[in-house]
């Protein structure tokens, strides 16, 4: 097993040493100990963040007995608020890791729109996922379609839920807080706070949609590709079920 890391995306198969081809590899260590630590509290932070955010925008039925007698309310909206700031601080923690970390660490962050092999990757996966294609390439990070996926709804969508939720924590935290300095302006902008409330909750569904398809491919992906998926997630190693570049 080989801990070299390949500074392209495609052909695992080989890596290079000081500009020599060392070999072939059947295993790449990719994912860092910070960077799956990350992604599974963010997995569960989005679950409680999407099931409590639900029960706030659909609250529940009226419970019977004296009010003072149950909290239930309060300890949901309890349970989103510390969530999203441990969504938030685990988001700040990512970009900071992304300048540290190694090649793979910056590629949430990254579009490589210039790049013409990039949109050619793209399509590619894009008829694998359709059936289209009969075999999938071999990627050591993310292929480029997951890349632009993850982008646009890991990457831009956190930024948008992270603004509009410390704009609507504001408005109970109060107009001298220090939510509502840095995001009060976000309730204007979007039109009032019932306009912010209805972008927050279509955003949680849109997150909500994107890990269902993520959820979907990587299982697929570990049955059907080439390439190990969930498992690299929890050790950060790649690996390669056949020997074959191409």
């Amino acid at each position: 097993m080989s801990s070299i890391e390949h500074p392209d995306i495609g052909r695992p198969d080989e890596f290079h040493v000081d500009g020599e081809t060392a070999g072939r590899v059947t295993a790449v260590y990719v994912y860092e100990a910070p960077v799956r630590l990350w992604h599974w509290i963010n997995a569960l932070s989005i679950t409680v963040l999407a099931v409590t955010g639900y029960l706030i925008g659909s609250p529940l039925p009226t419970l019977s007995g004296e009010a003072s007698a149950h909290y239930l309310m309060g300890t949901i909206r309890f349970l989103h608020f510390a969530a999203g700031y441990i969504f938030a601080v685990g988001f700040v923690f990512r970009i900071y890791w992304a300048f540290v970390g190694n090649h793979h660490a910056r590629q949430l962050f990254v579009l490589p729109f210039w790049r013409r092999s990039f949109w050619a990757g793209l399509l590619g996966e894009a008829k694998w996922y359709l059936f289209l294609e009969r075999r999938p390439k071999k990627y050591i990070g993310h292929n480029p379609l997951a890349q632009f996926a993850m982008f646009w709804a890991i990457g831009v969508g956190s930024i948008f839920m992270i603004v509009t939720g410390f704009a609507l924590y504001s408005e109970g935290a109060g107009p001298d807080s220090w939510q509502a300095h840095l995001f009060g302006w976000v309730i204007p902008l979007l039109g009032g706070s019932m306009a912010v409330h209805t972008w927050h909750h279509l955003g949680m569904w849109a997150i909500l949609l994107f890990v269902m398809i993520h959820i979907y491919a990587a299982v697929r992906e570990d049955i059907m590709s080439r390439q190990s998926i969930v498992s690299t997630m929890i050790s950060g190693v790649r690996t390669f079920k056949d020997d074959d570049p191409d």
